[in-house]
C-alpha cells in the first residue's frame, strides 16, 4: 500500500488551499489559529521539501495526494 504524506488535517488544508481559501478562511472554517494553520502548511512543505505553497500544491498533485 501507498505511503500517505498527509495528515487528514493537512490534506483538509491543501483542499481547502487549492479552493484559494486564505489562511484566515481555513482557520475559522476549521476553528484553528491562523498560525497552526500556517504551521501545518510549513510542515507539509518540509515533508515535501518545497519551498513555497505553490509547489507544495503541484507535487501533492503530481503524488495523488490530493486532486482538484
Amino acid at each position: 500500500m501507498k505511503q500517505k504524506i498527509l495528515t487528514p488535517r493537512e490534506k483538509e488544508i491543501f483542499e481547502m488551499l487549492i479552493q484559494n481559501k486564505t489562511t484566515k478562511e481555513i482557520a475559522q472554517k476549521l476553528n484553528i489559529s491562523e498560525k497552526t494553520v500556517r504551521n501545518h502548511i510549513s510542515n507539509t512543505m518540509q515533508k515535501l521539501s518545497v519551498k513555497g505553497r505553490a509547489s507544495a500544491v503541484v507535487e501533492l498533485l503530481r503524488l495523488g495526494e490530493i486532486k482538484i
